[in-house]
């Protein structure tokens, strides 16, 4: 029997604000979160990048030292955006056996990878951290949480670049309908505001260049739009079965009623312009939820505001939807938040999931003129979703052919 699998608990921290509440008030005020970084290592390097969208509470104000130091940055953001949850969950009672964690990064530890190749090249190995391996490792998030929260039903982590904290809440749908856990935490965290992804990204032309204009940068559909904007920092969902959240009375944001997962197989960076891939992950979402494309009112749209990948995703939610995709209320935003890389499937779920709960499609900033290959229904005011039953679904796509898309319905 297929279960309901309700949302009880959500956590945010970004460059819109360190909880869900500040980054959901930001982003319907249309608040830019990216700025110039004031960091020695932009002129040390010469990054041609001089911009990105930081996390506006730093991890250091909100976790004890001792805690902190023994912690990736990613994995700082893991706990504070799943303690967030837990606490909005009202901290359930629950049996550690059937608590689970399905959580995500897209890279994991880069800076303590990259700090202790430093301390190695500069002081020898007997400078090098006990701790340096637990601390990079991907699956630290996932471990961290487990011992934090005592979850021992699973422990679990996808690293599917920018579709890795989608895919987790896909598969969080799946352990709870399978019966191995009550409860899930559920998201994804990145720190990756680095020197070598930057320069990296920059290389690749993927990264916007308006050093000029930082906050402006990220134009999802504009037609001047020439890249992403880095971003960094964690969302979680706290997920049950319905029967145990309404048996301890928990609130209910949202249902979530599926996930779509497929793989391009066309390129390591690229998507395939036909979208077939991404078009059959948001088929399967659909198919899971049992609801037919006509029924979608809202979609957050992966839309990183890069040349090719805006209109290759318009082209394979045009393959689902038709026409009708050009009357869907559409947001796009990273353009407020830059690109989270593998946790921001994460937090635009958490939009999603709001979106639902206030009955509004958050807007989207930076919109100058619109691509005519871009034709999605995008606002730069917050657009009203109407009354009524609402399903809405929120898109990752990412590097080696990632798609995963999930579904979320509205709360009763």
């Amino acid at each position: 029997m297929t279960k309901r699998i309700v949302v009880t608990g959500i956590g945010a921290t970004s460059a819109l604000g360190g909880t869900a509440a500040e980054n959901w008030t930001n982003l319907l005020a249309g608040v830019s979160g990216t700025r110039t970084l004031e960091h020695d290592w932009i002129e040390k390097y010469q990054i041609p990048v001089h911009f990105a969208a930081e996390a506006s509470v730093r991890p250091e104000e909100v976790l004890p030292r001792h805690e902190a130091k023994r912690l990736d940055p990613s994995t700082q953001f893991a706990l504070i955006a799943a303690r967030e949850a837990w606490e909005d969950a009202g901290a359930p009672d629950i049996a550690p056996e059937r608590l689970g964690v399905d959580w995500a990064t897209g890279i994991g530890g880069v800076w303590t990878l990259l700090d202790a190749w430093d301390t190695l090249r500069e002081k020898g190995p007997r400078r090098v951290m006990p701790l340096t391996v637990p601390m990079l490792m991907p699956n630290a998030g996932a471990g961290n949480l487990s011992l934090h929260f005592h979850a021992k039903a699973f422990a679990r982590t996808v690293v599917s670049a920018c579709a890795s904290s989608t895919e987790s809440i896909a598969n969080a749908y799946e352990h709870l309908q399978d019966g191995l856990a009550d409860v899930v935490i559920a998201g994804g965290a990145e720190s990756a505001i680095h020197p070598i992804t930057m320069a990296s990204f920059a290389s690749a032309q993927a990264l916007s260049r308006r050093n000029d204009d930082p906050a402006t940068a990220s134009r999802p559909g504009a037609i001047d739009r020439d890249g992403f904007v880095m971003g960094e920092g964690g969302a979680a969902l706290v997920l049950e079965t319905e029967e145990h959240a309404r048996t301890r009375g928990a609130k209910i944001y949202a249902y979530l009623v599926g996930g779509g997962v497929s793989a391009d197989s066309y390129h390591i960076t690229g998507n395939d312009p036909e979208g077939a891939g991404a078009a059959r992950a948001v088929e399967a979402a659909l198919a899971q939820a049992g609801a037919s494309p006509d029924e979608v009112s809202h979609i957050n749209a992966h839309a990183t505001s890069t040349p090719v990948g805006d209109p290759n995703e318009y082209e394979a939610l045009k393959r689902v939807f038709g026409e009708r995709i050009d009357q869907i209320p559409v947001s796009a935003t990273k353009a407020s938040t830059g690109h989270l890389l593998g946790g921001t499937g994460a937090l635009e779920a958490v939009y999603t999931i709001l979106a639902l709960r206030d009955r509004v499609a958050p807007p989207t900033i930076n919109m100058t003129e619109p691509d005519p290959a871009v034709p999605f229904k995008l606002s730069v005011q917050p657009q009203p979703l109407g009354d009524g039953d609402l399903l809405a679904i929120s898109n990752s796509f990412g590097f080696g052919g990632h798609n995963a898309v999930v579904a979320f319905r509205s709360a009763d």
